[in-house]
């Protein structure tokens, strides 16, 4: 299981590489670049699921998260 993916903003590219909670959810982040607040795309579960190079621990695991059955 992959514990890290690179958050890449939508609206300026920044990329930044970031160890991923392996219980939970991040459903926001700050773009540290830009600082527009990233919340995840419907259907997804979190930010990582949304614009990670990687999708979440619990998704790699179970392919569900958070109470959802994706």
């Amino acid at each position: 299981m992959q514990t890290h993916s690179t958050l890449t903003c939508p609206e300026c590219g920044h990329a930044q590489e970031m160890e991923m909670p392996t219980d939970a959810c991040l459903f926001f982040h700050e773009c540290s670049n830009c600082k527009v607040l990233l919340r995840p795309l419907a259907g997804d579960c979190c930010v990582f699921c949304s614009y990670g190079s990687v999708k979440c621990p619990p998704i790699q695991a179970q392919g569900s998260c958070c109470g959802n059955s994706n």
